[in-house]
């Protein structure tokens, strides 16, 4: 397996999930509202849970914010392919950069053969390493 994501520039993911270290709701929102031209609000989902629904294209996208999913990571997940973003790590890069904070994501779409735990880090200065997560130690 190769220690970058997948390159499959063509291919549109069906969803898009990313994690998120820290999470503020609060720039999470106001990115996401500059992304998809809207005001973004969310609402309580369960313990720790958050919706909200975007458009895009006529497109409405479902999206779930869950915190403290591992390590102190958030994850953000869009029920859709019909996102700004192409591959996780497309959505990974431009949450990093503009929230500055570190994001991760697999590595891409899970095929047999590959390590179920081989991840992608993107740190807020724009470095990016491929890594297993948990750290098994």
């Amino acid at each position: 397996m190769s220690d970058t994501p997948h390159n499959d520039a063509d291919e549109q993911y069906p969803d898009i999930e990313i994690y998120l270290k820290p999470l503020s709701l609060e720039a999470l929102g106001a990115w996401l509202g500059e992304q998809f031209g809207q005001v973004v609000v969310f609402q309580p989902a369960g313990k720790l849970q958050h919706r909200t629904r975007l458009t895009r294209d006529g497109a409405e996208i479902a999206v779930l914010v869950v915190e403290k999913v591992a390590d102190g990571f958030a994850s953000l997940w869009f029920d859709s392919a019909s996102t700004p973003w192409a591959r996780d790590v497309d959505c990974a890069r431009a949450a990093a950069r503009a929230l500055q904070i570190e994001t991760r994501c697999s590595l891409g779409s899970w095929q047999p053969g590959d390590e179920p735990d081989r991840f992608f880090r993107v740190m807020a200065d724009g470095s990016e390493e491929a890594f297993t997560w948990p750290d098994k130690g």
